[in-house]
């Protein structure tokens, strides 16, 4: 028996140490490719020495002493830190995931290949003016240039990701930038999926009820569409929803997911310090690293600092000494979806307005890890590529005989954005930026800007003309063949909506609807919430004269319009009603969380019961409300929409309908389903948090899930590589943490404002920003999340464009200088 257990002892130290010396070596591998922020080195690429400045937090600083070095040390400085992310945005863009990630990403890639998004950036390079171009390959060359050093000096592949996933990396062309902000421009739209969504609703309930669980914006008179089914009496009868888990690699957002954002600027004579104020808080889906990069630059015209995405050389959000600027999505209807019909006697044609057109075709191979290559038949129409396999939703909506087509304005190869967010850095005045986004395709964004006198709001991106007496209104999938759904080419500059200076002397855009015109100058039926816009007037109105601090305290309120106005109409028949009931049971459980809730002022503190309560009870109630009506399709609408509860609880229209489940004999009251959905939360919240609900914690329920796209779901790795805070906020709050509504975490924060900053001209030194993780992508590095606690504090670093200061506080210098000639 002792031989026996001297024997195993010794296999497993034996195991021990090989799983120790394994583990050693993957992080000696691994941290071969953390940057040596203190190094000199000679390239070929520099024109002249530069120097590339960290900050305590990593935030480079490139003090270069023409535009052609500091764009080349912006592309050497993102490829140092975001290597891997570099190429995964690079990959998706191309439709090559299935390469490295086998054949879970091939609906990504088959969507990516009949998009073409690389294929028009390579076009796009020549219609490029040559400062834009110049600038293209300067940056290009600089990730080059980083590459060159990772290889010349086996620097661990540049990434750690790159030994568990193929390490070939493809030199980086001009193209490859266009290429990703066109990626950005499909990230920050949902107008295709929106309008699938409402067909697929509408295939199920009455007009006034689809008006309901999809409503309008309250402020905007819309035109009567016709029902879905009356333009395609053979559509398709709802189904069940699919319950997939969503690939994290997925470009294309859900419904509802586009891009938000909040910005807003205030001008002298309403600020203490008597000149601008601006803040701006672009919100994304979560990830570790962050979409966002900080950085600072010198150009010819001055220096430049803000918010970059790895991949493209611009600052796209930040300032100047003369001009800052912020970004909101617009919500600009940039896409339609065409149902078009087939021929039945030879499927290669479709029906236009003139008769059967042939289908444009073309093959596309995707290899695939570990499978042989697959080919793919590509098929294009007159409106645009043929949407394949789920993408957008439209299979669901797409009658037999026929085939969905996508237009969207990002499919141009006369596409100069990155020339406008290039602009927008060279920019001394106000006027000068709305030059500059004159050249805007896609995303479309309002721009918010601020000088040192003026303030002002410009929409910039190309928008559709459509029709008046287009079938659909570019609201629901079109059909193909009526003329009188084509677009007529685009708006002009000039049309789209601007503000400069007004009265009040404040500018403010939460996503809200931005021009009161009728289709088809109106520009979107689908805007974002209307409760964020309503807080932020409040609270800018509420002061005479704004500070910086103010501005601070405004981008980070977690207060929730939406559960202000709820409550009372959802809890009414239901406070301090009844006799005290006894501990223990359910109708004291529900007691003492109304009697919370009565004494709530609405505040999503991660410390509080009171946030998650709601929060469970609205989504318990929007399920209560819909699921006899929805039946299969209610996974689509798991999110509550305030909206919708309201015009329920106050019988706008009819709405009181929803609370009567058509199932049964009796007639049920909206009274009886708050308080069924209050007990169906409580219940849910007791069975996952216990039973004392004092000490529920809406942070715990609401954790900034920030996971790294390939390596977040690995065991163990995951532990490494995921960030996830306890935050404030919620889906309505101007400090915004967007909840999925579905899953093991429905109220987790996955969306959300991975930068903010806020510029004050009165002292532009005292300006302020941050970033939701760290500047670096690699998980062993200190600066791979060392932001993120700041971020969840709602606290910021310094904003400066003093050089002393970032050489004064460096934790490395980089020093590039050209190579000598052979």
């Amino acid at each position: 028996m002792a031989f026996l257990f001297r024997w195993l002892m010794r296999v497993f130290l034996a195991l021990a140490a090989l799983a120790a010396g394994a583990l050693l070596l993957a992080y000696y591998l691994a941290s071969q490719s953390l940057p040596d922020y203190n190094a000199k080195l000679s390239l070929a690429g520099p024109q002249q020495p530069l120097d590339i400045v960290r900050d305590r937090y990593a935030v480079p600083h490139i003090l270069a002493k023409d535009d052609h070095d500091a764009f080349f040390g912006l592309g050497f400085a993102h490829a140092q830190d975001r290597l891997w992310q570099m190429t995964l945005l690079r990959r998706t863009a191309q439709g090559r995931l299935s390469e490295i990630f086998g054949p879970e990403t091939l609906p990504i890639d088959t969507l990516m290949r009949a998009l073409d998004l690389s294929g028009y950036a390579r076009n796009a390079v020549a219609a490029q003016t040559p400062e834009t171009r110049a600038a293209l390959e300067a940056y290009a060359d600089g990730v080059n240039a980083w590459l060159k050093v990772v290889q010349e000096k086996a620097l661990g592949r540049g990434a750690p990701e790159f030994f568990l996933f193929s390490p070939d990396i493809s030199p980086w062309l001009p193209s490859d930038s266009i290429a990703i902000q066109k990626l950005i421009a499909l990230q920050l739209t949902d107008k295709a999926a929106m309008e699938t969504l409402r067909a697929r609703l509408s295939l199920a309930l009455p007009a006034a009820r689809l008006a309901d669980i999809l409503p309008d914006s309250p402020t905007a008179p819309v035109m009567a569409l016709p029902q879905f089914s009356e333009l395609f009496p053979d559509a398709p009868a709802p189904t069940q929803v699919a319950d997939a888990t969503r690939n994290p690699l997925d470009p294309v957002p859900a419904p509802g997911f586009g891009g938000a954002s909040n910005a807003f600027a205030a001008i002298g004579r309403r600020t203490s310090g008597g000149a601008p104020l601006l803040a701006t808080d672009p919100h994304l889906p979560l990830s570790a690293p962050s979409i966002w990069m900080l950085a600072r630059m010198d150009l010819s015209t001055g220096p430049v600092i803000g918010a970059t995405i790895p991949g493209m050389p611009a600052i796209l959000i930040g300032r100047n000494p003369s001009v800052g600027w912020g970004l909101t999505s617009s919500y600009l209807d940039d896409q339609d979806v065409y149902i078009e019909k087939l021929n039945p006697d030879d499927p290669t044609q479709y029906l236009t307005p003139t008769g059967w057109q042939t289908l444009e075709t073309r093959s596309a191979t995707i290899g695939v890890k570990g499978a042989a290559p697959v080919t793919v038949t590509l098929r294009r129409t007159r409106h645009g590529p043929v949407i394949p396999g789920d993408a957008f939703g439209a299979s669901a909506v797409t009658p037999p005989g026929h085939v969905a087509a996508l237009a969207w304005t990002a499919l141009t190869a006369d596409d100069r954005s990155i020339g406008a967010a290039l602009g927008l850095m060279r920019a001394k005045t106000v006027e000068e930026a709305r030059q500059a986004a004159r050249d805007a395709v896609a995303p479309s964004q309002n721009i918010t800007i601020a000088d040192a006198k003026s303030v002002a709001l410009q929409m910039s991106g190309a928008a559709p003309r459509r029709q008046a007496g287009s079938t659909s209104k570019g609201r629901l999938p079109s059909p193909g063949w009526l003329a009188v759904n084509d677009w007529q080419g685009m708006r002009s500059f000039d049309e789209n909506p601007w503000v400069e200076d007004p009265p009040s002397g404040v500018v403010v855009n939460t996503n809200n609807r931005i021009t009161d015109a009728a289709f088809p100058d109106h520009l979107s039926f689908d805007w974002g919430d209307s409760f964020r816009i309503v807080r932020a007037g409040r609270l800018l109105g509420d002061r005479q004269y704004h500070s910086r601090d103010s501005f601070v305290e405004i981008q980070t309120d977690a207060v929730s319009e939406a559960a202000r106005v709820l409550l009372p109409l959802i809890a009414r028949d239901l406070w301090y009603s009844g006799e005290r009931a006894a501990e223990g049971t359910t109708e004291r459980q529900r007691q003492v969380a109304l009697e919370r809730l009565a004494n709530w002022n609405g505040e999503m503190g991660e410390h509080d019961p009171e946030p998650l309560i709601y929060a469970a009870w609205v989504r318990a109630l929007q399920r209560r409300l819909a699921q006899d009506e929805l039946g299969p399709l209610m996974p689509l609408m798991a999110q509550p929409d305030p909206v919708f509860i309201e015009r329920v609880f106050r019988n706008t229209d009819g709405a009181g309908a929803w609370c009567d489940v058509k199932q049964t004999t009796a007639v049920e009251t909206c009274t009886e389903m708050a308080r069924r959905a209050l007990d169906d939360a409580l219940l849910e919240l007791d069975e996952k948090y216990g039973p004392h609900l004092g000490s529920w914690r809406w942070g715990d329920a609401h954790p900034a899930v920030q996971a790294h796209q390939t390596l977040g779901t690995i065991p163990v790795l995951r532990s490494l590589v995921n960030i996830r805070l306890s935050t404030s906020g919620g889906d309505q709050t101007l400090l915004r943490g967007q909840s999925t509504g579905t899953g093991p975490e429905p109220y987790a924060n996955v969306h959300a404002a991975g930068f903010r900053a806020v510029y004050d001209f009165s002292d532009p030194d005292s300006s302020l920003y941050v970033i939701a993780t760290g500047e670096s992508g690699h998980p062993l590095s200190r600066h791979y999340d060392d932001l993120a606690p700041i971020w969840q504090g709602a606290e910021y670093i310094p904003m400066s464009l003093d050089p002393a200061l970032a050489r004064a506080g460096a934790i490395g210098v980089t020093t590039l200088t050209p190579a000598q000639a052979p």
